[in-house]
């Protein structure tokens, strides 16, 4: 038990040091560059742009029966996939960037994930807002349902957080893995319903294939996240606190049955 707050208790008494060092980390990582952490913001717009031109103007495709612009949609799965992306990467490399400090200095190494994890959150807190200003833009006004969007993001950041701290570990006396987890994240794109619609898809026919699929648990939160958000009619129970994990147990163990 003692382990389990051990290190939400670490990352409270060093909270200013990690504050700062994420705050250094994001300034820094476009330092000498003419328009500095605006390249944080520009890179992920350009990427939306050209996903939205080919999948909407070039090969029209649309979203169903969910009743939304493809661009909402998009937006809604590719955001938290920045996220999860931009994390993981800085997560794993954090002990490798920041061997100064494990070799030198004195102090808890364990916040190092943390402060890559909260550097990638400032963006990802842009783009959050950005997100919420484009559903407006389309008539799509908050409402107390985006409160979800406080419970998805809590949920990748332990997940990306538990991932970062068996990365960052291996990548030590593995270095190949940095390379590996790029190829990863690569193919997890399209293996996650980001620029494609699951209920459109001939993959509903194939159980099994779709219990792969949600073996990837950004699946499950895209998939939610790019639901709950415009429907407005959605009960927030179904947003309770396990059950985004109890969807990844039920993937990985489908043979138990919960009565939940």
């Amino acid at each position: 038990m003692n382990t389990i707050f051990s290190l939400p208790m670490d990352i409270y008494k060093n909270r200013r040091l990690v504050a700062k060092l994420a705050k250094n980390d994001f300034k820094t990582r476009y330092a000498g560059s003419y328009l500095g952490i605006v390249w944080a913001f520009i890179q992920p717009v350009i990427t939306i742009l050209v996903y939205w031109f080919v999948f909407s103007v070039g090969f029209r495709s649309g979203t169903g029966d969910l009743g939304v612009p493809f661009v909402l949609y998009l937006v809604a799965g590719i955001v938290p996939w920045f996220f999860f992306q931009d994390a993981l990467m800085g997560g794993t490399n954090s002990l490798l960037e920041y061997n100064y400090l494990v070799k030198k200095v004195v102090f808890n190494i364990s916040v190092l994930p943390v402060v890559k994890i909260i550097s990638a959150m400032f963006v990802h807190a842009f783009f959050v807002l950005f997100t919420i200003i484009l559903y407006a833009a389309y008539g799509k006004f908050p409402d107390f349902y985006y409160l979800q969007i406080i419970y998805y993001s809590v949920c990748v950041f332990i997940l990306v957080l538990g991932l970062s701290y068996a990365t960052s570990a291996i990548v030590i006396f593995f270095r190949d893995l940095t390379q590996i987890i790029n190829i990863v994240l690569q193919v997890g794109v399209w293996l996650t319903p980001i620029m494609w619609i699951v209920e459109a898809s001939p993959l509903m026919g194939h159980p099994v294939i779709m219990k792969i699929l949600k073996l990837n648990p950004i699946v499950l939160y895209c998939f939610r996240i790019q639901r709950y958000i415009p429907d407005e009619n959605l009960v927030l129970g179904t947003c309770r606190m396990d059950g985004l994990f109890l969807d990844i147990y039920n993937s990985v163990f489908p043979v138990r049955k919960l009565g939940i």
